[in-house]
This record gives structure tokens, C-alpha cells and sequence, in this order.
């Protein structure tokens, strides 16, 4: 499990209560997040986006191994961004640094979905050749 940032706000969310499905674009992939076996041991936020995606082999980039002090988790939540937890002003700071910021953009570490609907989310085309694809 990653460490934390002593100098951040703490992080706000409700692990999901029921199971949902993750699709990662570009690659299609689609990931079945099982709400009984939400991972503490990856980076990011229990049940966070970057957890699942880190659970599920895909290797998103993420240099501050999740504790909302870089922006290279950057994600942009395409569908299903009412169903995560709001942004601290913390994890507002850290996007301001990333490029091709959007109005739906995240920190995949700081994103925690509610499991009430599916997720699409977007790995922006900066980050994309650091992302896993599947063989």
C-alpha cells in the first residue's frame, strides 16, 4: 500500500457497496470492481480508480505512488462522475499542474466511484504510452 501526504486535507468517500465496471479508454479494457474485495494494498485510495487499475495489471503512471502529490494519475471520468466522491481542494491543485485538463479530469488516485453505475474513464494521450496494454 502507498504512504500518505501528511500535508493534504483527508479524502472524503464511501467504499462502493455493490459491485461495478470499469472500462479504460483507449484499450477498451473493462474492469469488474468486486465491492467485497476492494483492495487496500495497491496505491491510491482504497477502492480508488488507479487501485482498481493497478489490481487489474494496468500500469497507470503514477510517480507519487498515489497520495495526491503529482498529477501523472491524471484520468478524465467520461461517464459516471456522479457517482464519485467530490475532488478536496488538494487534489484541485495537483490537476491544475496536469495537461489537457477538463472539466471531468481526476486524480485516478484521489477517485474513488460509489459502485452505483458504471465508469468510463479516459487515460489521457500524454500518459497513454505509459499505460499497459494487453497482450
Amino acid at each position: 500500500m502507498s504512504g500518505t501526504n501528511p500535508y493534504i486535507e483527508k479524502q472524503d468517500f464511501k467504499l462502493p457497496e455493490s459491485d461495478y465496471q470499469i472500462t479504460f479508454l483507449p484499450m477498451q479494457k473493462k474492469v469488474e470492481v468486486l465491492s467485497e474485495n476492494i483492495s487496500t494494498e495497491s496505491d491510491g485510495l482504497p477502492g480508488s480508480i488507479l487501485n482498481a487499475a493497478l489490481d487489474a495489471g494496468i500500469d497507470m503512471d503514477h510517480s507519487c505512488g498515489g497520495v495526491c502529490a503529482c498529477s501523472t494519475c491524471h484520468i478524465i471520468v467520461r461517464q459516471g462522475l456522479e457517482s464519485c466522491n467530490e475532488a478536496t481542494d488538494d487534489e484541485e491543485d495537483m490537476l491544475d499542474l496536469a495537461p489537457g485538463l477538463e472539466p471531468q479530469s481526476r486524480l485516478g488516485c484521489q477517485c474513488v466511484p460509489n459502485g452505483t453505475q458504471a465508469v468510463i474513464v479516459e487515460i489521457p494521450e500524454w500518459n497513454r504510452n505509459l499505460v499497459s496494454e494487453e497482450h
